[in-house]
C-alpha cells in the first residue's frame, strides 16, 4: 500500500515569488499538502507583510500565520544576477507563483513562455487584481478592490449602512485557494501530457462566483440585489439573534424540513398551518413579522437553552464565536486548529490548520517562522550546486541576502 503519510503533495517543489496574501496563501495551502515552498523575498525589505499589524514582540501575525513552514530565499529580483538565479531555479521547481502586475516578469525574462522553453513541465500561477487578460489587466488590485468591483461590498451590510467590505482578506484568501486548486489540476493533467501550465487567476473572479445569483438574478429578471443584514433573500427564518443573556446565535432554517422543525422546537406548529409561512416563499413574503416571532422566542431564554433545545430537534444552528470561543471549542480543538510552535515572540500560539482533510495524511505541522533569506544558502546549494564563493559573490554584489 502506498504510504500517504508524506501529503499528496510530497515531492512537488515550489517557487513563491509572491507577497502580502493571495499568493502566499495559495503557497501555504500548497506546503499544508506536502510540498516544498521556497518563498523569494526582497534582501531590503522582505515580503511587506511582515510589517502588517498586529505585531507581537516584532513578529507579524498575519506573515507568521501563511507562511510558517516555507523556506525563504532572499534574492533581489530587480537586478540582471538575481533574474539570471530564479531563471536557474526555475528549471528545477514545478511550480511558480507570482503575483505581479501583469508585464512585470516579461520585462525580467520571467515570464511563462520564456520559463516553458526551458522547462516544458513548469506550472506558473499568477495571480492579480483583474487578470492577465481584459481591459483592467495592467490596472493595480489588492483585496478591497476586488471585494468592491466583484459586487460583495454592495450587498454586504444592511439596507441603511453603506457597502462594506470585510475586515480581513477575504477576496485574497479565496483567489489564494482557487489558484492552488488551479495549480493541483494542473500538475494532475501534467502527469498525463507531460506538459505545464498557466493558471490566470483574478482577485475579484473566484468572489464574483461566489455572489453570482445576483448577477443571473438581475440578467434574467432585471432585480439588482442590495443589502439585506443577516437574511439572504431566498430562504426564511433565517438570521443571527440575541438571547436573553446578551450572548448571540445563528439559525438557519434555509430548507422546508428544518422550518418545519423549527416551529415545533419553538413549540409554534401552528405556523406550519399558517398560510402566511407554510412555504418558503409566503415565508419570504412575510419575513419580517416571522424574524419577529423568532427573534422573540430566542429572547426568553439564554443562549445556551436555545441551541440545546434547537440541536434536539435537528434544527441547523451555532453561537456566534468571538475567537475566545474558538480556542476553548472542544471540536475545534480536536480537528481544526494547530500549534504555531517554535515562534518565541508569539508565544504558545494556536491557529487553523489546513482546510481540508485527506485520508491517510494527518496534515502538517508548523514550526517557526522564517527569516529574511534564513534559507538562501540551503536552497541554493541544493538546487543549484553553488558553493561558498559563489554565494559569498553574489551577497556581495546584493543579488542575494544570506541567514
Amino acid at each position: 500500500m502506498t504510504d500517504r503519510s508524506a501529503g499528496p503533495l510530497a515531492g512537488v517543489r515550489v517557487l513563491e515569488l509572491g507577497s502580502m496574501y493571495a499568493a502566499p496563501t495559495c503557497g501555504r495551502m500548497l506546503r499544508d499538502f506536502g510540498a516544498d515552498v521556497v518563498k523569494v523575498e526582497d534582501p531590503g525589505s522582505g515580503d511587506y507583510a511582515r510589517q502588517w499589524t498586529p505585531i507581537q514582540n516584532g513578529m507579524a501575525i498575519g506573515f507568521a500565520r501563511l507562511n510558517s513552514g516555507k523556506r525563504s530565499l532572499s534574492v533581489d529580483l530587480r537586478s540582471v544576477p538575481g533574474q539570471d538565479l530564479v531563471r536557474r531555479l526555475a528549471g528545477k521547481v514545478d511550480v511558480i507563483i507570482e503575483n505581479f502586475r501583469p508585464g512585470r516578469l516579461r520585462e525580467w525574462g520571467l515570464d511563462y513562455e520564456t520559463l516553458a522553453r526551458d522547462n516544458p513541465r513548469l506550472v506558473m500561477a499568477s495571480v492579480c487584481g483583474f487578470g492577465q487578460t481584459g481591459p483592467y489587466r495592467k490596472k493595480p488590485g489588492f483585496g478591497t478592490v476586488a471585494e468592491t468591483g466583484s459586487g460583495f461590498a454592495y450587498i454586504n451590510g444592511w439596507p441603511d449602512t453603506p457597502p462594506t467590505s470585510p475586515p480581513f482578506g477575504f477576496a485574497d484568501s479565496i483567489a489564494g485557494i482557487s489558484a492552488a486548486m488551479g495549480v493541483a489540476m494542473a500538475l494532475f493533467r501534467r502527469e498525463r501530457t507531460g506538459e505545464g501550465d498557466h493558471v490566470d487567476v483574478a482577485l475579484y473572479e473566484p468572489l464574483m462566483f461566489i455572489v453570482g445569483d445576483m448577477i443571473i438574478n438581475y440578467t434574467s429578471t432585471g432585480f439588482v440585489q442590495g443589502r439585506v443584514g443577516n437574511g439572504t433573500g431566498s430562504a426564511s427564518p433565517r438570521g443571527v439573534y440575541e438571547a436573553a443573556d446578551g450572548k448571540w446565535l445563528s439559525i438557519a432554517a434555509s430548507n422546508q424540513a428544518i422550518a418545519e422543525r423549527l416551529f415545533e422546537a419553538m413549540g409554534r406548529p401552528e405556523l406550519l398551518a399558517d398560510p402566511r409561512y407554510a412555504t418558503n416563499d409566503v415565508r419570504m413574503q412575510h419575513n419580517d413579522e416571522l424574524q419577529e416571532i423568532v427573534k422573540a422566542w430566542v429572547a426568553e431564554r439564554p443562549r445556551a437553552q436555545v441551541l440545546d433545545i434547537l440541536d434536539k430537534f435537528e434544527v441547523v444552528c451555532s453561537q456566534v464565536n468571538d475567537a475566545s470561543d474558538i480556542v476553548e471549542d472542544p471540536h475545534f480543538r480536536a480537528r481544526t486548529l494547530v500549534d504555531l510552535a517554535g515562534v518565541e515572540a508569539l508565544g504558545k500560539a494556536l491557529m487553523p490548520g489546513a482546510v481540508l482533510h485527506v485520508e491517510g495524511y494527518p496534515g502538517p505541522s508548523y514550526v517557526g517562522v522564517p527569516s529574511i533569506g534564513q534559507h538562501t544558502d540551503e536552497v541554493l546549494t541544493e538546487l543549484l550546486g553553488y558553493d561558498e564563493p559563489r554565494l559569498a559573490e553574489l551577497a556581495a554584489g546584493g543579488a542575494i541576502r544570506r541567514g
